[in-house]
């Protein structure tokens, strides 16, 4: 079968495609015939080094995180999936691994692919939808009326919690490209202001709740719009923001969370019932599996709304 991986940190040249025996099935595993990938930032940045303390430096790697794919064979003592059931999933993040031709999980990395979605929408749930669940099961509460600016709203994490803090009864403020101005309206967004435009103007306009999922909007910046007793989510922290926000919320009404979102079974099962019923995926871009390297080079700069992913042909 063929595998991306690499043999050395470094940018997208590093990344080569081989060929490789099909994993051995065992008696509590599952094949999966992979047939897509989703791409997401981590994994340039475990490739580029900057994960080592929580990837590890053991080299080669494989890259790709979560993905969609039709069980080829399980194992003796599974009872939950059989061969022929369309599911999609994630392995260990910091392993990677998934971008193959071949995958072989164990039945808490999968659930069944919603049935309103394609395999390339269902390859690009699990790690923003971890991430969207996270931040609202963990990091902040919205009740009706609760007003939320979510800055990135159009992106891979911003398109499910722009769509889950509308169900949940939030006002929401979305900043996006340029691009992002239309789907964002779609999804109810009640404001919707462009990055050049930045967040409505005037000092009396506070939220309840700011979520920076584009690394654009710090903590020193967007304080001064939070209300009194409200919450800051940075998706992205460094070691410095994760040490920086314990100390600041020991002295502030006005919360600094951090996300360290993790996979979730239970987060699986939930994103197969948003999206069947009626939460949009959208794919920005689509990869075939032998343009790895234009894809890895593409991707970092930014702009395409919703996700990319990688689509394996039959």
């Amino acid at each position: 079968m063929k595998k991306i991986i690499y043999n050395q940190f470094g940018g997208p040249d590093v990344l080569t495609m081989i060929d490789t025996p099909i994993p051995d099935l065992t008696d509590t595993t599952i094949l999966i015939k992979i047939k897509a990938v989703s791409i997401n930032p981590l994994d340039w940045k475990i490739r580029e080094g900057e994960m080592k303390l929580m990837s590890g430096s053991k080299l080669p790697k494989g890259v790709g995180i979560d993905f969609s794919g039709i069980v080829e064979k399980a194992g003796g003592s599974i009872r939950t999936f059989k061969k022929g059931d369309e599911v999609f999933g994630s392995v260990n993040q910091f392993k990677g691994g998934a971008l193959a031709e071949y995958l072989l999980v164990s039945e808490k990395d999968i659930a069944l692919k919603p049935a309103k979605s394609s395999f390339a929408q269902a390859a690009a749930l699990p790690v923003v939808g971890f991430a969207a669940l996270g931040i609202f099961d963990q990091l902040i509460t919205i009740r009706q009326g609760t007003e939320v600016l979510i800055n990135g709203a159009t992106g891979g994490i911003g398109m499910l919690a722009t769509q889950i803090a509308k169900k949940q009864g939030a006002v929401v403020t979305a900043i996006v490209n340029e691009k992002g101005t239309t789907l964002a309206t779609k999804w109810g967004a009640d404001v919707v202001r462009t990055y050049r435009q930045g967040p409505p103007p005037g000092p009396a306009k506070q939220y309840d709740v700011i979520i920076d999922l584009s690394g654009k909007m710090p903590f020193d910046q967007a304080k001064g719009q939070l209300k009194p007793s409200s919450t800051y989510v940075n998706t992205i922290p460094g070691p410095r923001q994760i040490i920086g926000s314990l100390v600041h919320n020991l002295f502030s009404k006005k919360k600094y969370r951090v996300l360290l979102s993790k996979p979730s079974a239970a987060y699986l099962q939930t994103l197969s019932e948003y999206v069947n019923d009626g939460l949009e995926v959208v794919i920005g871009r689509t990869y075939k599996m032998t343009a790895f390297k234009e894809a890895y080079a593409e991707m970092p700069q930014g702009g395409i709304v919703g996700k990319a992913v990688f689509t394996l042909d039959e």
